[in-house]
């Protein structure tokens, strides 16, 4: 922009602080960010943005971080249903026992929407303006993904046994391959191939999952080394680790996305390495579950991508991304014995540019630059409890809580508004989940 250049903008957000993510390990003071249409415009000082822009709306945040939007890796999104159900279990009892009995008896279309709707509400009020979702009836998932506006990367799932949503592998592919046609070039839903983990997906379908990945461009996401127990069963069985076994078969590629991988040694960094693979770290999931810890700063000096999850809700109990930013980097700095590793702006990053990345999708999200969607976040630092504020990024990540996310838009879109969610009738959504509720205690006896 020149001097004496006119811009016009649709929404102009007045911030004391922009963290833009892009450049790295930035803070602006006194910024305003330009939103015209689904896109930013501009990043400008307040001052410049005064003498040239004229906007639409302004929305004055003086005490506020602005920053893009989180992008939640990895999820079960209609769980949340089953959140706080059958705890502190180990975690083949917590499948075996209860989760997967659960699901047999409960999951359905209708339970798919009304979870989903209770996870999307709950992602958005946190920071969270796109995820990554991997569960039945996906195709109920991404309708409802769609119908609000959140941005969601949908996998659907693929296991060598019948579920409530299909046969087996036959069935699970064939409506794979119907659900990937229907959001070809959706700028808010991207349909991916979620086959469950190598202990219950055998070679034939995983072969056929490359296959249809190569065909279609459809990424893979895939739980992988999430315990212990898993590798070494693996290597009893066919003489190799899980990263080894899925490499051979070629599904190891720039758009695997391999989840968990809290059992990493040389072998599994070099694989990851070579192949462009990306891990998305679920650090409280592991955590509750006891499954053990990802090494994070290993991987990412190692040049391997690291974005974050949640999980479900289910075994987590909550989608806030921000808690698990937290819980990221001090895990991160006990596990590398460096407590330097992973820093805030390190987190930060994992929840934007780094899932952004994992999508195939940083050319468009993940950081506040000219071009990209506006999927933007304000999060208020007014609370006296956070005060002083030295530095708004490390404030973010070991400070302030997901609740001060007080604005949110999705292509330039507002979701949440001085924290309360625009496009989500929440009354209703809790009589549906209070009905949801009564069911399942009926059921278990409770």
């Amino acid at each position: 922009m020149t001097a004496d250049t006119i811009v016009a903008a649709d929404l102009r957000i007045n911030a004391r602080w922009v963290i833009p993510i892009e450049p790295a390990g930035v803070v602006l003071e006194d910024h305003a960010v330009l939103v015209q249409g689904e896109r930013i415009a501009a990043v400008l000082p307040r001052s410049e943005a005064d003498k040239q822009v004229r906007a639409r709306e302004v929305i004055d945040l003086p005490h506020h971080a602005v920053m893009p939007g989180l992008i939640n890796m990895h999820g079960h999104a209609a769980m949340s249903l089953f959140r706080g159900m059958a705890d502190d279990l180990p975690l083949m009892t917590w499948l075996n026992d209860h989760i997967w009995p659960a699901e047999g008896k409960f999951v359905s279309d209708a339970f798919t929407v009304d979870g989903t709707r209770l996870a999307i509400a709950e992602m958005l009020r946190t920071g969270t303006t796109t995820f990554s979702d991997m569960y039945f009836f996906p195709e109920v998932a991404a309708e409802v993904a769609h119908d609000i506006g959140i941005r969601a990367q949908i996998c659907f799932p693929v296991l060598d046994f019948p579920t409530m949503w299909g046969s087996g592998p036959d069935e699970y592919l064939s409506k794979g391959q119907a659900l990937i046609e229907r959001w070809q070039g959706n700028s808010l839903i991207t349909a991916g191939i979620g086959p469950h983990a190598p202990y219950t997906v055998s070679d034939e379908p995983l072969v056929r999952i490359q296959e249809l990945a190569a065909k279609t461009g459809a990424p893979i996401q895939i739980h992988l080394h999430e315990t212990a127990f898993e590798v070494t069963e693996a290597l009893e069985k066919t003489g190799k680790r899980p990263s080894e076994r899925l490499a051979d078969l070629g599904l190891l590629g720039p758009g695997t996305q391999c989840v968990h991988m809290t059992q990493v040694d040389d072998t599994d960094i070099e694989l990851l390495q070579r192949s462009g693979a990306h891990v998305i770290h679920c650090p409280e999931s592991n955590l509750k579950l006891a499954s053990g810890l990802c090494p994070v700063d290993r991987l990412l000096t190692s040049g391997v991508n690291v974005a974050i999850g949640t999980d479900g809700a289910a075994s987590n109990n909550d989608l806030d991304l921000f808690g698990e930013l937290k819980s990221a980097a001090m895990i991160g700095k006990v596990v590398a014995e460096n407590a330097a590793a992973l820093s805030a702006h390190n987190a930060l990053a994992m929840a934007t540019i780094n899932g952004a990345r994992a999508l195939g999708r940083d050319h468009e999200l993940g950081s506040l630059v000219a071009g990209k969607f506006a999927d933007i976040i304000a999060v208020d630092l007014s609370d006296p409890f956070l005060q002083p504020v030295y530095d708004p990024a490390s404030h973010l990540v070991y400070s302030s809580h997901s609740r001060q996310v007080s604005h949110s838009w999705i292509a330039g879109v507002p979701q949440v508004q001085e924290g309360a969610l625009t496009r989500i009738d929440v009354p209703d959504l809790m009589l549906k989940v209070q009905s949801w509720a009564e069911r399942i205690r009926q059921s278990s006896g409770e």
